[in-house]
Order: C-alpha cells, then structure tokens, then sequence
C-alpha cells in the first residue's frame, strides 16, 4: 500500500503550475512555512520565464524565520568559533572564558577539528573519553562536561538531531579517602613557619609571616585558599562576643592582569558568615591595624592580591623543614580538617554549611575524612557473658530483646564468614 506523496520539506516549494490569465502567465505554487503549513504564492507576467522568475523572487523575499546557519555538514571548528565568540557576550567570569578557550584548543579540537558535526558519532565521542580517561578522570570528565556544553549550542541552531555525548559510556570515578591532619602534622608545620627562614647563614629579606598566619586562618575557618586571600577589612568583624568574618569574593588569576580579587566566592552557598576560634582570631587581629575598608587583609607588598603560587612555594619549603614532603598534604588539607573536626565534633550538617556546601554528600564525600575508631562496647558485652568463668548469664536465659537478637546475628555472620 503506498504512503501516499512525501511531505515538502520546510522552506521549499512544491511543484510550479503555469496558466494563462488576463494580464499574461501565472505561476503558482505551495511553500511549507515554518510552522509546517503549506501556504499558496503566485506571480503574474506577460511571459512563462517572467512568471516564474517573478514566483520564486516572492517566495525568497516572503517574511520566515531564518533558517540555521549550521548543520551537519557545518565543520566543528567554526561551531566551536561560534560557540566561543557567543560566550564573549555571556555573563561569564573572565577565569571560566579563559578556561573554555584553553580545553577546546589542547583537548576537543586536535581529536574533532577536522571533522563535520555530522561525522563525530557517539562512537568517536566515546573513544575520546576512554583515551582521556587513561589518562586520568578529572581530565575525562571535563572533557566531557565540553563536549557537553559545545553540542548543546548546536542543538539551540538545529545543527544536529541529537548529542552524540548522550550515549557515550559513563565515566567511572576512582574512589578515594579524603585525608585531614593530624595533631602531629598540624603541630610540625607550625614549628617549620616559626623557624623559616631564621637563625645565622640566612640571606636575604626576613620572612613578612604571611603564609605562616595564612594556613592558621585556614585551619581556623576551613576557608577555600582563594576566599582567605579575598578577605578585606570591611568584611572582618571583631566583637566582645567574638571575631566573625563574611566570605563575599574570592581570588582569581585574569590574563594579563596577574590575581585579582573577585565579587563573588566560587558558589552561591559560599557566600557565608561564619565564626572565627581564637587561634585564628589572635592572628588576623594585628593585620587589621591601619588597613582601610577595602584593603586585603593578606596582600602584597604593592597592596595587591597574592599569587597562590607564591604562596604554595612558601608552604613547600615549610613541609620539606617539617620533613612532611613527599606527603601529598597541600592547602585543600586544612578545609578537610576543618570539615572532619566539626563533623565529629558538632554534625555533619555544621560542616556543611561552615564550609558553604549545598549538600551533605559533597561535604562527607570529599571533604571528611573516615573516622575509624573501633567501638569496644560490643567486645566488652560479649566477654561479659561469654567467657568460661562468666556469672551474668541472664541475657541467654530470659526472652532477647529485639537488639540483643539483632547483636547474635552479627556475630553469627561473622563467624560463619571465617569458616
């Protein structure tokens, strides 16, 4: 049985039928607008070519949105061209413009920019992702967070029928352990600030101190390095009751500007009030004096942001003092300290929003570190009842409470695991 005759494709016309009329020729047809609607247009003239002619110049000067100016065929490059110069318009930060500028050129382009949006298939997605994440996951899943975002924006121009992204394998996350101090860590680095640098055959200007009172501020606060740094005076409050600082901005690196402060910390949920300890409060004290309102509290001899760069170099020379190098401890170490503290200390959920997480997960996922301290209760209740020379045997004698039967069958499971 037939189908019948195929649909017009939108924005052509079907079949030009001529006839005469009183003034001439007219040509007629139907144009499939937009909206899927077929539409009838005809011109008149005094001769067959001129009817015609005169048809298809209505049909091309007729009001109709404008069709995409990509598709398949488009080469990926100039979509990624496109796709970049329209960020340049987006309320975007300068860090982020700058970091989509720098994965397109090292990683999507030299695998795609020789292809068409139509020849990169699921299956060349995938085998991207596969290469990257040999390499390592962070950098597999970026890239495909890219990809994500590049194909999107040919979806908006009705470039391609679907995300090629979409059916690539998942990627599998390694499992890690996050890691916080402990009390000897703490105590060593703080010995190696106090003693860098000094004593006799010592050359060179003295230590100004400022790493050294940096990373006691972030063990007091579990700050992001970036929101210490943007702290200014005016968001420092000192009260009888206590120090409190706000976090309102952070510290980025802007091309061909060197480190700037930010108006904004990384995240809406980072945008926080919290309390300072005193350990942390007695160091910020002293420089707060003379500082204007919006002066750094930390910056560099000229006033200007610090460079983290500077600043990580410092606090590798305290750790090789510390004899801790080689330890993997970096910054992010004293927020997950500050994470596992008040989390075994206070809740999970005053971690949380102390470090100005939007969830608990992020927080016990990546930040607290397992506490693996052994409960000995279990040990000392069996012992009790169990042991050859044991009088309590009343637990085995009277009816079990539902958390007594609960207990036996735990260590029934384990037993029989052993054997």
């Amino acid at each position: 049985m037939s189908g019948g005759r195929p649909r017009t494709t939108i924005g052509t016309f079907g079949v030009i039928g001529l006839s005469v009329a009183p003034g001439g020729w007219t040509a007629a047809t139907r144009v499939r607008d937009d909206d899927g609607r077929l539409r009838r247009v005809k011109a008149t003239a005094p001769s067959k070519s001129a009817a015609m002619q005169r048809l298809k110049e209505r049909i091309r000067d007729r009001p109709t949105q404008a069709a995409s100016e990509y598709s398949v065929r488009t080469p990926f490059r100039d979509l990624v061209q496109a796709w970049l110069e329209e960020n340049e318009s987006r309320d975007l930060a300068p860090k982020t413009k700058q970091w989509y500028a720098e994965m397109v050129r090292n990683t999507v382009l030299p695998a795609f920019g020789d292809l068409t949006l139509g020849e990169i298939t699921t299956r060349r997605v995938d085998a991207l992702l596969r290469a990257q994440h040999r390499i390592g996951y962070p950098r597999a899943r970026k890239t495909r967070m890219m990809l994500n975002l590049v194909f999107k924006f040919a979806l908006r121009h009705d470039a391609i029928p679907r995300n090629p992204v979409d059916g690539a394998s998942p990627l599998k996350a390694p499992k890690g352990t996050p890691q916080a101090f402990t009390w000897d860590q703490v105590q060593k680095i703080r010995d190696a600030a106090a003693r860098h640098r000094t004593g006799e055959g010592v050359h060179g200007p003295k230590p100004d101190g400022v790493v050294r009172d940096f990373i006691e501020v972030l063990l007091g606060t579990a700050l992001r390095p970036g929101e210490a740094l943007a702290l200014r005076r005016c968001d420092v409050v000192d009260r009888p009751r206590g120090m409190t600082l706000r976090v309102t901005g952070t510290i980025v690196p802007r091309k061909g500007q060197g480190w700037v402060r930010q108006d904004h910390p990384k995240t809406d949920a980072s945008v926080r009030e919290i309390a300072v300890p005193e350990f942390a409060a007695a160091v910020l004290r002293p420089r707060l004096v003379g500082l204007g309102e919006e002066d750094l509290v930390f910056h560099n001899r000229n006033g200007g942001a610090y460079s983290q760069h500077n600043l990580r170099r410092t606090f590798r020379e305290y750790l090789e003092l510390a004899g801790l190098e080689g330890s993997g401890i970096s910054f992010r170490w004293y927020r997950r300290t500050g994470a596992t503290v008040l989390a075994r200390a206070v809740s999970v959920d005053a971690a949380a929003v102390f470090l100005g997480h939007t969830s608990t997960a992020i927080t016990e996922g990546y930040y607290i570190q397992p506490d693996r301290t052994v409960d000995l209760t279990p040990a000392a209740a069996l012992d009790r009842v169990l042991r050859p020379d044991a009088e309590d045997h009343t637990v085995l004698t009277r009816p079990l409470t539902d958390d007594e039967e609960a207990l036996i069958d735990v260590i029934g499971d384990a037993v029989d695991g052993e054997e």
